[in-house]
């Protein structure tokens, strides 16, 4: 029997208020829900089962979870204004901004606004906090704007599975590591 054969069916984890799944086909594709207090996720994409690991592939694009819309040079430091129709999803986004090998993190407002004051800094990437996955790069060494308006794209809520394998532990038991989405120890799926 191969062990796709073996993934095929429902796993869960539960954990307090946190509940999450797969649903793995006989096909190679999976579904995957997650559900934390308002936040809920989901993702849908294939997965190939290597030794006792599943290394899953997503459908959605990493590090495309935000979009600059608007972006110009002003006279010192550097904003970013985010946007969407929901104005609670414009807390707590954390900016990273890369001066050489140093790093400085900041978290917008809760109008969606982080105001930085550096004399220059080569990369900027994003992240969420009640939706982390990989960071969306907004600005890169090439360009010399310092003023950003950026939107919260329809990804957001999509997990990207970028660099997280399920590890098969029996036939009834997934495991994973620690991750940007599930920071806790000992993440188990359980076959249902």
């Amino acid at each position: 029997m191969s062990q796709q054969k073996v993934m095929e069916g429902e796993y869960f984890f539960r954990k307090h208020e946190m509940v999450a799944g797969f649903n793995f086909a006989k096909d190679g594709k999976f579904q995957f829900f997650y559900s934390y207090g308002a936040v809920d996720r989901s993702a849908t994409g294939t997965y190939v089962v290597d030794g006792s690991i599943i290394k899953l592939k997503s459908d959605k694009q990493p590090g495309k979870d935000f979009a600059v819309v608007k972006q110009s040079k002003t006279s010192s430091g550097y904003t970013i204004q985010f946007e969407h129709a929901n104005k609670y999803l414009l807390d707590n986004i954390r900016c990273i901004f890369f001066m050489g090998e140093e790093k400085q993190d900041a978290f917008t407002d809760q109008q969606g606004r982080v105001e930085v004051d550096i004399k220059s800094c080569d990369k900027i990437y994003v992240q969420h906090g009640l939706y982390p996955d990989i960071v969306t790069l907004i600005k890169d060494e090439q360009y010399t704007n310092n003023e950003f308006t950026v939107i919260l794209n329809p990804s957001l809520e999509q997990v990207s599975f970028k660099g997280i394998d399920l590890t098969i532990e029996d036939d009834a038991t997934l495991s994973c590591l620690p991750n940007y989405f599930m920071m806790m120890e000992n993440i188990q799926f359980f076959r249902q």
